[in-house]
């Protein structure tokens, strides 16, 4: 019932081996900084530290502060011209991005804006975008084609890919599989009184042992503006949480949480 294979399909996750099917969904977070040691390659230990004076690209393993201009011609992602060809595999780390640590992995195709801020360790995915004003502070994995989006904060948590977090959200402590955040959404991770985190499903309840866990997002999930999490907090693959919503506890599969009148209602959900 909470094992990963019930919340996430892994199977384009570059790293199934964080994730054991015999284990709770949450128990990666517990081996996630060892993980990341194990798994990081940075590519960055070239580039100064703290605010870049200058955009770099990454491309074929190298940085280049020269020799390529962006195109937006096409629309509002831009291309990379790299000695007169087309480069869609190339990174962008825009000038006024802050590089805080050398620890870092950025993958191909993957924009760091003005005033996004990375600590390491972390490892960022391919054709990602982190927008201005991103906090990432460290023990982080971020899957591919993700948005860590304008002031959304993110830290020791993973991301399995094609999440999107595009405006004002936290993410602390907390497992996200191919969802959406609405603007605002918080995924609280530390409990008011000084023990570990419980979780209970379907009348049974489980022991984390993790004194700070925020949420376990399942595929297919979306929050309106304004939902926050409590610590802890279970949701299944394709649930709604209608904006100004407060989660907590365990979500089954395919249902709407909606506030009506200062009152939660749990629907199921007819189109899944």
């Amino acid at each position: 019932m909470v094992e990963a294979k019930n919340f996430f399909n892994l199977a384009n996750f570059p790293f199934p081996d964080l994730f054991s099917p015999e284990e709770e969904v949450w128990n990666p977070l517990k081996k996630l900084k060892d993980f990341i040691s194990d798994h990081l390659h940075p590519n960055l230990a070239d580039l100064p530290l703290g605010v870049l004076s200058k955009t770099y690209i990454i491309y074929q393993g190298k940085l280049f502060d020269r020799g390529f201009h962006l195109d937006r011609s096409s629309g509002s992602s831009p291309r990379v011209i790299f000695e007169n060809n087309l480069c869609p595999e190339a990174s962008i780390l825009y000038a006024g991005s802050i590089i805080m640590d050398p620890n870092i992995y950025i993958g191909q195709g993957t924009v760091v804006e003005p005033g996004a801020l990375i600590m390491g360790p972390t490892i960022i995915g391919d054709f990602t975008e982190v927008r201005q004003g991103a906090y990432i502070r460290g023990h982080v994995l971020v899957g591919s084609r993700c948005v860590v989006g304008h002031t959304t904060e993110v830290k020791h948590s993973i991301l399995l890919g094609d999440t999107k977090a595009g405006h004002f959200s936290y993410i602390g402590d907390s497992i996200l599989g191919k969802v959406n955040l609405g603007a605002g959404t918080k995924l609280a991770n530390l409990k008011v009184f000084s023990s570990s985190v419980t979780v209970t499903v379907e009348g049974k309840r489980y022991q984390t042992g993790l004194r700070k866990m925020g949420a376990i997002l399942g595929d297919g999930v979306e929050t309106g503006c304004n939902t926050v999490t409590a610590p802890g907090t279970i949701v299944s693959p394709n649930v709604l949480a209608y904006p100004n919503a407060t989660l907590r506890g365990y979500y089954p599969p395919s249902v709407i949480v909606k506030v009506k009148q200062d009152q939660q209602l749990i629907e199921r959900r007819d189109d899944k």
